[in-house]
């Protein structure tokens, strides 16, 4: 994309005809058109100063950010918690994650998108940083990340000849600066996951709320139930049921936190006919009823 046509992200925020009750999942905040280009950039002040300084809790579902945040006041809230955070902090955030901010005006920084499919050499399963990247951080900065910025900036902005190489050259280097000096276990440290594992996590994003058993699961997988149960305990310590009824049970979590509905309604959004049966099963995932999550959130 050349620079005089970064303003395409603006034609289509108006969401007033969003429902009230979702967690709007954009391509980039505010947006349904599809993702134009290899990446995005942006500085803060470009997307937050027209939206008065805030960014409502939102997620994206096929998109890793990283901010770099440089100065201003921060509040970030992520997953039904906020926290306060003091710049130059950088954040990392992979697909999926519920995020927003409220700024103070004139906060600066800058917030890189990624298309997960348009980066496979870093973000494919096996890849070197797949593993740091694949999970939520929060990060400080080395001194000289500001200059890597600008240099990638200028690449995406610009219409050289090698766009395109030049991005992943300077971008492999930005992530490899942010990360290098953290203490997270490096990717050879874990078990390499199975691709049919990615594959199962994909599925139940898409067909969890349906409550399929776990024998459709594995026939679309091309397993039989009892090598789909293997596979999940060894990569994930976990059983197939449980992996499921984990994500329906993080995706209520975060409708309590995120939206007004009411615990009946997120029940049955989620596909459960028998509401108090969900009540139950949220108790066990969150040691506390629907009710009293939402209340200890707004305390």
């Amino acid at each position: 994309m050349d620079y005089h046509g970064q303003l395409w992200y603006y034609s289509a925020m108006n969401t007033q005809s969003r429902p009230a009750h979702e967690i709007p999942a954009w391509h980039l905040y505010g947006e349904r058109a599809p993702f134009p280009d290899l990446a995005h950039m942006e500085r803060i002040i470009d997307r937050a100063a027209g939206l008065d300084w805030q960014i409502k809790p939102h997620r994206h579902t096929h998109l890793l950010q990283i901010f770099l945040l440089l100065s201003g006041q921060i509040k970030f809230h992520a997953e039904g918690q906020s926290r306060n955070l003091v710049p130059p902090v950088a954040l990392c955030l992979p697909p999926t994650t519920v995020h927003g901010f409220d700024f103070s005006a004139g906060t600066e920084g800058w917030v890189l998108s990624l298309p997960v499919h348009n980066f496979p050499e870093f973000l494919a399963d096996g890849a070197e940083l797949a593993f740091i990247l694949n999970r939520p951080a929060i990060l400080r900065p080395n001194a000289d990340i500001q200059g890597s910025f600008i240099r990638l900036f200028d690449i995406w902005s610009g219409n050289g000849r090698f766009r395109s190489t030049e991005l992943r050259c300077v971008l492999g280097q930005v992530l490899c600066n942010l990360f290098k000096d953290q203490t997270a276990p490096a990717p050879q440290d874990q078990t390499r996951s199975d691709p049919r594992i990615t594959k199962f996590h994909a599925l139940i994003a898409t067909y969890a709320h349906a409550h399929w058993p776990v024998s459709r699961y594995a026939a679309e997988l091309g397993m039989s139930t009892r090598n789909l149960g293997r596979l999940c305990k060894q990569q994930t310590g976990q059983s197939p049921q449980a992996m499921i009824e984990a994500h329906l049970m993080r995706e209520a979590a975060r409708l309590l936190a995120y939206t007004r509905m009411s615990a009946q309604s997120i029940a049955h959004r989620l596909g459960y006919d028998d509401p108090s049966y969900f009540n139950r099963r949220f108790r066990a995932f969150a040691n506390m009823s629907p009710g009293a999550y939402r209340r200890r959130l707004e305390q």
